[in-house]
């Protein structure tokens, strides 16, 4: 199976499956020098790890990481470092009356389709559980991004029609759903408990920012710094879509309305007045916060009957059982921060060669 890397100079690789012995990750392209152990990682899996609510899945898995290679004395050495999480909560068996099924809404008919073969205990490669590794590359990622002053954050801006309308950074670590907006969340957790009691599932909107970032990084063809976030940010399975600065909303406006103008600043350094590019413009980061929204899909998992095909043709109407999120927007908030945070520290990384001075100045020369 190819295409589980991403990055060209930080690089990740994940591997292992939801019912394996385990998942985890290689990073190739850190930098020598970082502090890094292994309880600078483990809060951002805390955050996504299941069973922490209702509105999770009750899969109980502590998603410990170990770190395996890539770092001594609290340090990292340069050479790839490999993470790794143990599976300890399979249920492998809710899955077998499933084994010759194609679900609606999973990767079941599209994996036998191109492989002929297809891991049909709680998805595989294509479950959820994948993203753990995904975020404990992206805690590096920002323990990286932090050596810069850059800092990047998610929220949950939406579940299903509930939008938050207030922003408190505080509030996000709060409450469950992980919303700006206290009165939102009330809101969300009960229409998610109407969803829970139809045995349906929601959808909902990520929105991340990304403070402190330098303008120049990102190429202007088909390397854009806005095309890569949005491939890192697609790649997340359930996301369906992207949205960068204003989104779709520039459709609406005339050039006047839409155009960041530039002005100096207090200190003498050029910024723009206005946002609505989201950071980005020609592929390239204009030095404003970066800023993207993505729409994550409800959970296509649910314990109403549902018309299914079985692998003969035969139709088939049953209900899916085992332990799924009745959401998966607040434990996708940190994969979409961990992704964020890996397409920048790869094009700070990648960025260091494209001027001849940067190059000189590394090399003290």
């Amino acid at each position: 199976m190819a295409g589980s890397s991403f990055g060209r100079t930080f690089r990740i690789t994940t591997w292992g499956e939801s019912h394996g012995k385990g998942i985890g990750v290689v990073i190739d392209g850190c930098p020598a020098g970082l502090p890094l152990t292994e309880d600078d990682i483990q809060p951002y899996l805390d955050r996504r790890k299941p069973g922490q609510s209702r509105y999770t899945t009750q899969r109980q898995e502590s998603d410990s990481v170990h770190i395996m290679s890539g770092t001594f004395e609290g340090k990292t050495t340069g050479t790839p470092i490999s993470l790794m999480i143990i599976n300890t909560d399979q249920h492998s068996s809710d899955y077998q009356i499933l084994k010759d099924v194609y679900r609606p809404g999973h990767g079941d008919f599209t994996y036998d389709q191109k492989y002929g073969f297809r891991d049909y205990r709680g998805g595989g490669r294509s479950s959820g559980r994948e993203t753990a590794a995904r975020v404990a590359a992206g805690a590096v990622a920002c323990a990286l991004l932090r050596e810069l002053g850059i800092e990047v954050m998610a929220w949950t801006s939406a579940i299903g029609p509930i939008r938050a309308r207030t922003f408190d950074k505080a509030e996000i670590r709060r409450n469950p759903l992980c919303m700006p907006d206290a009165q939102a969340a009330s809101r969300a957790s009960a229409y998610l408990s109407r969803c829970m009691s139809d045995k349906n599932s929601a959808g909902g909107i990520i929105e991340c920012r990304a403070t402190g970032v330098m303008p120049g990084l990102g190429d202007p063809v088909f390397d854009k710094l806005d095309a890569e976030l949005a491939q890192a940010i697609m790649s997340i399975g359930a996301v369906k879509g992207v949205e960068i600065g204003d989104g779709f909303a520039v459709a609406e406006r005339t050039g006047r309305d839409d155009n960041d103008s530039f002005a100096m600043d207090e200190d003498g350094v050029a910024r723009p007045t206005s946002n609505h590019a989201g950071g980005i413009l020609a592929g390239i980061s204009d030095g404003a916060d970066i800023t993207l929204r993505c729409a994550v899909k409800a959970t296509p998992s649910i314990g109403q009957p549902q018309n299914m095909m079985h692998t003969d043709g035969t139709p088939v109407r049953m209900e899916i059982r085992g332990r799924h999120d009745p959401v998966i927007v607040p434990r996708a908030v940190v994969v979409v921060e961990s992704m964020t945070a890996i397409v920048l520290a790869d094009a700070i990384l990648s960025g260091t060669t494209a001027r001849l001075d940067t190059v000189k100045q590394a090399w003290n020369r």
